[in-house]
């Protein structure tokens, strides 16, 4: 349930994609708050600026909060932002433990006002194959001697 204290944190993020803008970065911002509405990071896009694929704002702070962090604090940590987290970002933010993630624009939304956004293409993926090699370095990892 989105409440009137996530709809103020959601409009700064939309605030920091707007900067964005001002600096001739691609027009997303995120932030991270905490249980009492204080913010921890905020970050917008700098793929093109950075000439990196992965310079999304919400990869960007799910990277600082999986070194910043503990679990149990990133669980409590809200992260608003001004789209919806693409599978990458998405990702990321899974892996980090953020608790939560309140967003302004849908996917759907964002590829109706840019269509660009959806002309990926596919990645084809084959697999599995070859277990018992694959297994070696994993096994040896998580079931030392």
């Amino acid at each position: 349930m989105i409440t009137p204290a996530d709809e103020t944190l959601l409009r700064r993020a939309i605030g920091i994609a707007a900067r964005a803008v001002e600096q001739g970065d691609a027009p997303y911002g995120s932030l991270l708050a905490g249980p009492d509405g204080a913010v921890l990071a905020e970050a917008h896009n700098t793929v093109r600026r950075d000439d990196d694929i992965t310079a999304h704002p919400e990869l960007k702070l799910a990277r600082w909060a999986a070194r910043e962090l503990d679990p149990r604090r990133a669980a409590d940590v809200t992260m608003y932002t001004s789209c919806q987290p693409c599978g990458m970002c998405a990702g990321g933010i899974l892996r980090s433990g953020i608790g939560r993630v309140v967003y302004a624009l849908a996917t759907d939304q964002l590829i109706e006002l840019n269509p660009e956004s959806a002309q990926w293409p596919p990645v084809t993926q084959d697999g599995p194959t070859l277990l018992e090699e694959a297994r070696v370095p994993i096994e040896t990892y998580y079931r030392p001697s």
